[in-house]
This record gives structure tokens, C-alpha cells and sequence, in this order.
């Protein structure tokens, strides 16, 4: 892929804006209640979520944009899904202030593992239908959770369901923008989204002095460490191999690390390279040129600064929009990823099935040892790739979506 695009246009920005917008969207809407959660455990004031929510946003943002403009890719950064989960019952039983060290020593982690190199090595070493089984198999929930949220709401998924389908076949480069559209106008014609409880408010940041503890570093800072890298950078550098980005992920954990290590005095748990949200701005739909698809990345990171320096005000907006309409625009946002990955999976006979294997075992989505399902379905898959075939080390498959490529 060329480092550099073609000259832009005004309208080159329309479709990177919208996968954006859609992409912090379902962020926020969609997990975003588990900060406020662990919040609400660790007994936290307003102003020190606020801070948290401040510190993370604006930190994801700013990593995103550069990322993005100097790699000439669609970086999208987020923050620690599974992660923050596993906070919302460590918080409970630490200090808040070992926490914050935990925090610290977890971002010092990532840093030096992008030095070393040792991630971005054991990526290169993937077989690709693996990692395309992988992939699919993250996503498959929320392909079905678009048709899902039919049991609360048929008539909502209905009107998205057709207006996108309509959409595709008239304006497929418009069909997601399109269905949003659509959307919030039905929500609000009939009064399911009310805006009267928010206030616009500007969050300030507090500092928090950290303490530094053998509980905390083995309790808190460890398990967010390993729930980080396999729960968020593997699927997350697959997200990106798999439209064919080939960013080291050497300087992205790195970035992220240097980023959560300055972010956490202030509440910040761990940045990473996002992998759900991230395909939204990685596919056809943000830019049909694959070297102007960084502009999502950019434009992410200015709308997640702008929800950062709002704090509470606006997470509490995206909060306040139907769990249904969050999970069916998502799943309709993602249906070309999804239907991409599982064809690139099986495309190659020779590794047909072990990549099977790992798409169900992924979608099967199992927590063991307290680590989640996307580990454990690249573990399966790479397990019966060697005992099947005999081998770790690999050609890459032929016509494979993901090529693997020498580090930048």
C-alpha cells in the first residue's frame, strides 16, 4: 500500500466522517456504561469519572491522529473494553490510588513489548486464514445481534433492516450514513430518545498521586495486561492485516503505551488499538481508496477529544440512544467485514478447516482463566493448524485477504 494518498477532495472526508461518527457511536453507546459502572464500584466522585472519561477520550484521540496521519492509515485507538470489565470487579477489593499504579506498570508493559518487537513477530507468524477465522468469529455477534434486537423492538430493526437493503441496492456508498439518518429521525418522531436531561458541561482533569503495591501488580496490573493484548491488539492488528494495512504493531503499542502511561494519574485504564469499531473504518464503506481511509482515523480522534473535553455530558448523549438501534446499526455496519473475513478464511482449502475451527471457537466467545474468547479461538486454531498440517511457520496462503509484510 502506497505511505501516501492522492490529493483530496471535500468530498473524500463524506464517508471517513460517517464511519466515524458510527464508530464512536457504538462505542460509546455500546460499551462505554462499563466505565461508569466500575466508577460507581470503586466509589468514585463525578469529577473524578468525569476525569476518567476526560483523560481516556482525549488520550484515544490524540493517539488515533497521529497514528493515523503518519502512517497514512485508518489507526483506529480505543480504550480497554475488556479491560475496564475485569475492573468492574477488581476495583471493589483495591485502592483506587493502587489501581492508578497498576495502571502505570501495565502501560509500561505494552511500551516495552513494542520495543522488544515480540508482538508484531508472533502476528507475522499467523497463517491468514486463521486470523480472517479469527476475525469473523469476533464479529459474528454483532452481525446477529442486528437482526436480535427484532424481540425489543421489531418495528426498529424493520425501518433499518429496509432502509439499508434499499440503501445498498440504490446508494451502496451512502447506505450506513443513510440508515442513521434514518434512524435517529424514527427515534425521535416518536419520542424513544429524550434530551431534555442533558447539559452541556466541560470536565476538568485530577490528578491522582499513584501508590505502587504487590497486590495491585498482580491483581490488577497483570491480568490488564494480558486481557489488553489478547482481547484488543491481536484482534485489533488482525482488523487492520485483514483489509490489508501493514503497520508494524511495533510503533502502535508503543504510541498507546506512552499514551495510557501519561493518561493514567488522571483515571485512564489502558489504550490499545481498537478491533469492533475499528473494521468499521477499515472497510469499503469509509473510502472505496484504501489510501484515503486514514482520514476515519483522524476524524475518530476529533470527535472522541470533543466527547473527552464534554465528559459526562456527552457519553451521557450516545447512553440515552436505544440499546436495539446501537447493536442493529453496528451489526448492519459490519455485515461487508463480516462477509470479507469468512470468505478469506475459507478461500484456501489447505486451511479450510483449521480456520473453521477458530471462526467457531471464536464465535463460541468462552472466558476461561478469566482471558475471553478471542484468545482462546486463535489458540484453537493455531493448535490444530500444527497438529494438522505439522508446521507454525508458513507461506501465506494464496488469493488470502491478509498479507503479512516486513515491518515499516
Amino acid at each position: 500500500m502506497n505511505p501516501t494518498s492522492s490529493s483530496l477532495r471535500g468530498r473524500d472526508w463524506i464517508s471517513p466522517t460517517i464511519a466515524a461518527l458510527i464508530s464512536v457511536i457504538v462505542n460509546y453507546g455500546g460499551t462505554f456504561i462499563l466505565v461508569f459502572q466500575a466508577a460507581k464500584v470503586a466509589g468514585l466522585s463525578p469529577e473524578m469519572t468525569a476525569s476518567w472519561i476526560l483523560s481516556i477520550s482525549v488520550g484515544v484521540g490524540i493517539t488515533g491522529i497521529w497514528l493515523s496521519y503518519r502512517y497514512r492509515e485508518p489507526i483506529i485507538t480505543a480504550w480497554s473494553t475488556p479491560g475496564v470489565a475485569f475492573l468492574v470487579s477488581v476495583l471493589a477489593i483495591t485502592p483506587y490510588e493502587e489501581a492508578i499504579g497498576a495502571y502505570i506498570i501495565s502501560a509500561l508493559g505494552f511500551i516495552i513489548l513494542g520495543i522488544s518487537g515480540m508482538f508484531e513477530r508472533f502476528v507475522r507468524l499467523i497463517p491468514p486464514g486463521i486470523a480472517s477465522g479469527l476475525l469473523a468469529g469476533i464479529l459474528l455477534q454483532f452481525g446477529i445481534s442486528a437482526f436480535g434486537g427484532a424481540k425489543a423492538d421489531p418495528l426498529l430493526v424493520i425501518v433499518l433492516f429496509a432502509a439499508y437493503v434499499l440503501l445498498r441496492r440504490y446508494t451502496s456508498r451512502y447506505a450506513i450514513v443513510g440508515i442513521l439518518i434514518i434512524g435517529l429521525i424514527y427515534l425521535i418522531s416518536l419520542g424513544k430518545v429524550d434530551f431534555s436531561t442533558i447539559k452541556l458541561a466541560i470536565a476538568s482533569p485530577v490528578f491522582i498521586v499513584p501508590e505502587f503495591s504487590l497486590h495491585a501488580l498482580l491483581g490488577v496490573a497483570l491480568p490488564l495486561f494480558i486481557i489488553t493484548l489478547t482481547g484488543q491488539y491481536m484482534p485489533g492488528m488482525l482488523v487492520l492485516r485483514n483489509d490489508g494495512f501493514k503497520t508494524s504493531a511495533n510503533p502502535i503499542l508503543i504510541v498507546t503505551g506512552l499514551g495510557s502511561l501519561f493518561a493514567a494519574p488522571f483515571g485512564s485504564h489502558a489504550f490499545n488499538v481498537a478491533a469492533i469499531t475499528a473494521a468499521i473504518c477499515t472497510g469499503k464503506d469509509a473510502h472505496e481508496d484504501s489510501t484515503k481511509r486514514y482520514l476515519a482515523g483522524i476524524v475518530c480522534g476529533i470527535f472522541y477529544m470533543v466527547v473527552g473535553i464534554f465528559g459526562v455530558t456527552l457519553a451521557a448523549l450516545f447512553l440515552i440512544l436505544p440499546a436495539t438501534f446501537i447493536a442493529t446499526l453496528a451489526g448492519l455496519a459490519l455485515l461487508g467485514t463480516i462477509g470479507s473475513s469468512l470468505a478469506n478464511a475459507l478461500t484456501e482449502p489447505k486451511g479450510r478447516e483449521t480456520a473453521l475451527i477458530t471462526f467457531l471457537a471464536t464465535a463460541a466467545n468462552v472466558t476461561l482463566l478469566g482471558v475471553g474468547g478471542a484468545f482462546w479461538g486463535l489458540v484453537a486454531g493455531l493448535a490444530a493448524h500444527i497438529l494438522i498440517h505439522g508446521q507454525f511457520r508458513h507461506k501465506p496462503y494464496r488469493n488470502s485477504g491478509i498479507q503479512h509484510v516486513e515491518q515499516k
